[in-house]
């Protein structure tokens, strides 16, 4: 059965039993029919004095075409935590139309181990990402209507961008204004996908209602001649993006296919955002389960880094322990091995491509200093000589591993690591940042980049090193940096597998995000709207005239 089959073949239990099971008030929770609802923030201030629960991350290698399947994993984790008689939980992202219809058909896991209902999630969900992009475009209608009447900040330049959630490369770079109304004023704009938006970032990293409409009220839309920002609060914008924004700031409370509750809220990606779901959501689960799992998007170079320098300093967390999914297919693949050879049994393979776990292990265990545990995530071809051979390594490195089987046995074959989990996060960690608040932006953009991209060096185009001294000027250089780069690699060239380390880091632009309180790093190629492929996925989702959803997987 495909996973949209097995999704619509188990029997979910009603949301009010998840909630209350959890032991959630009937007046925190708002229904969004029988399998979805919203949870209150109230939740948190009720529960304030109760002992937090254990936080887990789940990362991954570099990933690849092929999939590594963290979502699958991550879940798999929570249901075999149940399994074992843990009080678990899922603090998971949102999906995102773009990849849905682009590249992955869906992102709520696979086979045995889903979020659901898996339908609903990957399309249009509780209506959070709609939400942020119509306050995202109301923003940039409020300051062309502010220019159109007049212009009174003096808007000389406007660096906000519109947005919308599908992969559009045609919205890259658009005119707009061009009716030929007599004071309308045509200018250049462009798009970015809303999970890239900073009204995304915004909501994900608020505490409450009220930091939520004061760092909308901080976002830079634009410069005047004099090159001193405009803030959206200057265009009293805040107050009706707030509003626009008052439910979507509420995590949203599902299950798995094994009833394990799941709070899904927020989905920036990791390779072009910071890649981690809200603040909110996580806090709230480590008050509602004794384990949390939670997880970042792409490698751990980029949504574990991010998770981690970002998310973890502003938030006050930190993880007791990090899972590192890893495939066998994907160690090869980094190998050199070509796709159509990617199932044969290839020690050689698995050799040559080890390096990339490796790194991201040195990365987690002496960067950060925290404690790591490697996931495989098992495929049927697989062999039992290749799984043996990658044990054996790891444990020359003091690394455990465990084989992962939840696509296929659910929860029951996630057992293993669920017991290794329990007693990894009881052991002592010494969790540090890769760089300082007061270090200067550059200096944080090369602790990144040679610490945990194994760069040389960091080269800027010239309007990079222009913004970057503009945003010193405004005093905004104590803030994290949230680099944007290719997933595929360690380096900022999506080819470059091996990285031997002879290769430097180019920043081709630096923007800054004043309300979500960090600066975007534009590192190689790596565009903030992607397009779709060749053949998107798209082409293969449908509804029948039963309105049965085929396609999304």
């Amino acid at each position: 059965m495909t996973d949209i089959e097995i999704a619509r073949n188990t029997e979910l239990d009603e949301i009010t039993t998840i909630a209350k099971n959890l032991g959630i008030d009937e007046e925190d929770i708002e229904l969004y029919g029988k399998y979805k609802a919203k949870l209150s923030n109230s939740i948190l201030e009720k529960r304030k004095d109760k002992k937090d629960g254990k936080l887990v991350l789940v990362t991954a290698i570099s990933p690849t075409p092929l999939g590594e399947g963290k979502t699958t994993v991550s879940i798999a984790i929570a249901d075999g935590l149940r399994e074992i008689g843990k009080k678990s939980i899922l603090a998971l992202r949102e999906p995102s139309l773009g990849p849905v219809f682009g590249i992955k058909g869906g992102a709520t896991g696979g086979g045995r181990v889903q979020v659901a209902p898996m339908e609903d999630i990957n399309l249009h969900f509780t209506g959070d990402i709609h939400a942020m992009t119509s306050a995202n475009n109301l923003l940039s209608s409020m300051i062309d209507n502010h220019i159109y009447f007049g212009n009174e900040l003096g808007f000389d330049r406007v660096v906000w961008k519109r947005c919308m959630d599908l992969n559009d490369r045609q919205l890259r770079e658009v005119e707009t204004g061009l009716s030929g109304e007599k004071k309308i004023v045509p200018r250049r704009d462009k798009f970015d996908i809303t999970v890239a938006s900073e009204i995304m970032a915004i909501v994900c990293l608020s505490k409450d209602i009220k930091d939520l409409k004061e760092r909308l009220g901080n976002i830079i839309v634009g410069f005047n001649k004099e090159n001193k920002p405009i803030f959206a609060k200057d265009l009293k914008a805040n107050g009706a993006m707030a509003v626009l924004l008052k439910d979507a700031i509420k995590p949203n409370l599902v299950q798995t296919l094994e009833h394990t509750p799941a709070i899904i809220h927020g989905g920036p990606f990791a390779n072009i955002a910071h890649g981690c779901n809200s603040i909110i959501a996580t806090k709230m689960a480590m008050k509602l389960g004794d384990y949390v799992i939670t997880e970042a998007g792409f490698g751990a170079d980029l949504g574990a880094e991010k998770f981690l320098d970002i998310k973890c300093r502003k938030a006050g967390l930190k993880p007791d322990a990090v899972v590192l999914v890893a495939t066998i297919k994907a160690i090869k693949y980094h190998g050199g091995i070509e796709k159509d050879k990617i199932q044969e049994e290839s020690i050689e393979g698995l050799e040559k491509g080890i390096d990339n776990l490796y790194r991201h292990i040195d990365n987690l265990k002496n960067k950060f200093g925290l404690n790591v545990i490697v996931a495989l995530n098992r495929y049927t071809q697989d062999t039992e000589k290749e799984i043996n051979w990658l044990e054996n390594k790891l444990k020359e490195k003091n690394i455990e591993m465990s084989v992962v089987e939840g696509w296929a046995k659910g929860g029951e074959g996630a057992t293993d690591i669920a017991k290794k989990i329990t007693r990894l996060v009881e052991e002592k960690e010494d969790f540090k940042f890769i760089y300082d608040d007061n270090d200067s932006i550059k200096e944080k953009i090369f602790k990144v980049a040679t610490k945990i991209y194994g760069a040389k060096d960091v080269e800027y185009k010239e309007e990079a090193n222009k913004n970057i001294e503009m945003i010193e000027k405004l005093g905004y250089s104590n803030l994290p940096v949230c680099i944007a780069k290719t997933q595929y690699s360690f380096s900022d060239d999506p080819k470059n597998l091996e990285c031997n380390n002879n290769y430097n880091i180019t920043v081709r632009d630096v923007e800054i995000k004043a309300g979500a309180g960090f600066i975007v790093v534009l590192a190689g190629k790596i565009m903030t709207m992607p397009g779709l492929p060749k053949v998107p996925a798209a082409e293969s989702i449908d509804i029948d005239e039963k309105e049965n959803i085929k396609g999304i997987f």
